[in-house]
């Protein structure tokens, strides 16, 4: 394909992928209400961490004692439900926009490479979707601290955008966080990071694990901050084995090859002598060479 066809396949497939995220922007704006088949609505979901606290911690708005959050603008109810269908929308296009996406890039790859990105992209996906599932399951307890810390002198009235602002974060923040132990595994297997070096550095490693759910996590509760550091420990540590299992591989490897026992001072004893090519194009006639007379001189540099 041509650059231009390459544009114009490229043009295409972003304009499947808003189309795609556009409508499914406008079933999360329904959803965010309005429940499917059994399912609550996406509102109920996502306050239902807040209606978990203790209700001697937060306020009750409504006159029949249902769990509300508050808004201060007239457009804060609108812009909130919007802002939640667009998230829902591009969390429920992931399918087709990263199909989109696969489909451009793969076509330049090796089927290997195709292979190798395939396995990353899946147990990528199920790692956010952990983080994401965990984040949903601890903010209840760390709400619970925030909002009772100031033992009876305070009473924080949470707005809509200011909650779902801090679910929203602490979603996207541990489903990133998940991806660190397989950038680890990724690094081994490109040669960078070996066992040896990540067992060196373990404890080093695992303060440092500690020090960024403390300052990554957006709440600053203790429950989040361990958490979130207590989970990457453990799934560091299964990327270690992982790890290790992949050099000891290797170093079979390089055993049965001979590599190892090699004389550096010894020719190697690779066989590099040269192959026939077995029926060879002519090449093809070039253009006929100007002669140049002995009168004019030739002035040629070291480039040329």
């Amino acid at each position: 394909m041509s650059l231009v066809e390459h544009l114009y396949e490229l043009r295409n497939r972003l304009a499947i992928a808003l189309i795609a995220v556009g409508v499914t922007s406008v079933i999360g704006f329904i959803w965010y209400d309005t429940g499917f088949f059994g399912w609550p609505s996406l509102g109920d979901l996502l306050i239902g961490p807040y209606c978990a606290v203790t209700e001697s911690a937060r306020p009750t708005l409504s006159t029949d004692g249902t769990c509300t959050l508050a808004a201060t603008g007239v457009f804060d109810q609108f812009n909130l439900r919007l802002r939640v269908g667009i998230t829902a929308g591009v969390v429920l296009a992931s399918p087709i926009w990263l199909y989109q996406l696969w489909a451009f890039v793969a076509p330049g790859l090796y089927s290997r490479e195709r292979r190798y990105a395939l396995i990353f992209v899946s147990i990528a996906s199920v790692l956010f979707v952990a983080g994401a599932v965990l984040a949903y399951l601890v903010v209840t307890q760390g709400l619970n601290f925030l909002l009772t810390i100031g033992a009876g002198v305070q009473l924080t009235l949470l707005t809509g955008e200011s909650y779902f602002g801090l679910i929203i974060a602490l979603l996207l923040i541990f489903g990133v966080s998940f991806e660190l132990p397989l950038l680890t595994v990724m690094l081994n297997l490109a040669g960078v990071l070996s066992y040896g070096m990540l067992r060196k550095a373990r404890r080093g490693l695992i303060f440092g694990l500690f020090v960024f759910a403390a300052v990554a996590t957006p709440g600053g509760d203790p429950f989040s901050m361990l958490a979130l550091a207590l989970a990457l420990v453990v799934l560091f540590e299964l990327a270690l084995q992982i790890v290790r299992i992949n050099d000891r591989r290797r170093a079979r490897q390089r055993a049965a090859s001979g590599i190892d026992s090699w004389d550096p001072d010894e020719p190697s004893p690779i066989d590099t002598s040269p192959s026939m090519i077995d029926a060879s194009p002519s090449p093809l006639p070039g253009p006929a060479e100007t002669p140049v007379p002995d009168a004019v001189p030739r002035r040629v540099d070291d480039a040329t």
